[in-house]
């Protein structure tokens, strides 16, 4: 190739005018500037980026010797890049590192082990059924032994208060947790009227018991007038749900209590069946449970478990029925049995509530158990069950 002359003359090269100036380029839209008018880099300009600071690049034993006597490096010349990097000083830090916090594990799978305690997990695992074991059993030995066993055996009249003072705790539950769908139920006549149904199915019977409801559901629809139109008839039906659901259904604890005779032995079976069928719903689902029952309602719930409740309480109601009330065990096995179906019944209804309320349980008044709802669901829909098969296999005398 040939080069333009700086010196000036005939131009040689592809820059002579006899030459083409179409040239084998990428771009043959673009032209190249002719060679006279291109930029010449100037080799002495500061280049650019980053640059090699200046340091003495000998080791640190050769410095202050004149360059001659320094020693030849591996190509026999004295190039400082020829010296190897072993007779170099190895680069150390002045001091230790300071130990820093331990890095975080990488999100993902946690591994297998206990978990962690939270705000939303307390330390103390529950057991596989939801609960904390110990806490349900001292609670339930309290409330069966201090509240129902005591007052209905010593002194009978003293069953009618506690039976009252539940049903309004439950009454106050239930309006509590409505107020989460955006309904307010009046709190007022809702307890006053749940308090006088109990004690006119005690003293009256169970028409009383349907006079009660009725006084409870009107009163409540004349205390609502007094705030104004807005969410009327919401507020109605969820007080409707509550005076059926509490006062109602638990009046019928009040009408086995009265009885005369054996009004004690009445209550205590029905209690003990409903007890016999949580217990053995909660041996059997927790040994064998494999198969839900209504996972979208109660996912701990399975088969199993149900058949284990409906043969415990079957048998021990037979037991009990024939030493107690003197009914044929055959019969006492079918008030087991119904028993258990109602109690199973009753604590799925109240997890349908709970779920479309989006809340786990009722209240926190009772370690273990939630409140005191959660521990009525069952038994509320058994009381009524009990009292019409006691009429039936056991009516009272005269």
């Amino acid at each position: 190739m040939s080069h333009l002359d700086p010196y000036g003359g005939e131009p040689r090269g592809w820059d002579r005018p006899d030459r083409p100036t179409a040239l084998p380029w990428p771009e043959p839209d673009v032209e190249p500037a002719p060679w006279d008018r291109r930029p010449v880099p100037d080799r002495y300009a500061e280049p650019r980026g980053l640059t090699r600071p200046p340091a003495d690049p000998y080791p640190e034993a050769y410095r202050g010797q004149p360059y001659d006597e320094r020693p030849a490096g591996r190509n026999g010349h004295r190039d400082p890049d020829d010296y190897p990097t072993a007779q170099l000083e190895p680069v150390r830090p002045d001091r230790e590192p300071e130990p820093g916090p331990d890095p975080e594990p990488p999100r993902g799978r946690r591994p297998r082990g206990r978990r962690r305690a939270s705000a939303d997990r307390p330390p103390t695992q529950p057991s596989r059924a939801g609960r904390n074991l110990p806490a349900a059993i001292a609670v339930g030995l309290g409330l069966g032994v201090g509240a129902i066993l005591l007052p209905l055996f010593l002194y009978r009249p003293a069953f009618l208060v506690v039976v009252a003072a539940a049903v309004g705790v439950g009454v106050w539950e239930m309006a509590r947790a409505v107020r989460r769908s955006g309904a307010h139920p009046p709190l007022v006549p809702l307890i006053a009227g749940g308090v006088l149904t109990v004690g006119l199915a005690w003293f009256a019977g169970p028409d009383a018991l349907s006079l009660g409801l009725l006084v409870t559901v009107l009163g409540t629809m004349v205390w609502r007038l007094g705030d104004g139109p807005g969410g009327y008839q919401r507020d109605l039906t969820a007080a409707t749900l509550i005076a059926v659901y509490v006062p109602f259904l638990g009046g019928f604890a009040a009408l086995l209590a009265a009885v005369p005779d054996d009004g004690h032995l009445r209550v205590l079976v029905t209690l003990v069946a409903v007890v016999l069928s949580d217990t053995g719903g909660y041996a059997a689902g927790v040994a064998f449970g494999k198969h839900p029952m209504a996972p979208t309602i109660s996912p701990k719930k399975s088969w199993e478990g149900f058949a284990g409740s409906v043969t415990a309480a079957a048998l021990g109601s037979a037991l009990l029925l024939w030493l107690l009330l003197d009914v044929a065990p055959w019969w006492g096995a079918l008030f087991g049995l119904a028993v258990s179906v109602a109690a199973v019944l009753g604590d799925l209804a109240e997890s349908m509530i709970k779920r479309d309320l989006g809340i786990k349980d009722m209240s926190n008044l009772l370690p273990g158990h939630g409140g005191l709802m959660d521990r009525l669901d069952s038994i509320l829909f058994a009381l009524p069950t009990a009292y019409l098969l006691l009429v039936v296999v056991a009516p009272v005398a005269g």
